[in-house]
């Protein structure tokens, strides 16, 4: 694995524990489908999450945050109305993005529609 796909794992494992300290009852991590990947879907309550993680060693390249782009944020919402559509029809749902800067865990809730 390289240091890239180590990071976004890293990411990903701190994510879920952060998610789960808070509530969360995860349902998939790495959800596939066409166009892409949905990293986390959890119930936060009643409410479905759709969770995008994105970690950063620095700011070099932009913020974590900033990195889930308008082009980004139209696949998650493909994805994520396949996946109600078959799994969870009359669910709400949401969007957060979870950033893991510098070792800062930020969990953005309802970060897009």
């Amino acid at each position: 694995m390289n240091a890239r796909a180590q990071l976004g794992k890293t990411g990903e494992d701190v994510a879920v524990a952060h998610v789960r300290s808070l509530g969360y009852r995860i349902v998939k991590r790495n959800l596939r489908g066409p166009g892409g990947e949905i990293d986390i879907v959890a119930w936060d309550g009643e409410t479905l999450a759709f969770i995008e993680v994105k970690a950063r060693l620095s700011s070099r390249f932009g913020s974590a945050l900033g990195a889930v782009d308008a082009r980004k944020r139209k696949r998650l919402r493909a994805l994520a109305a396949d996946f109600l559509q078959f799994f969870a029809p009359a669910a709400k749902a949401r969007f957060d993005v979870l950033t893991v800067e510098r070792g800062a865990v930020t969990l953005h809730r309802n970060a897009f529609t």
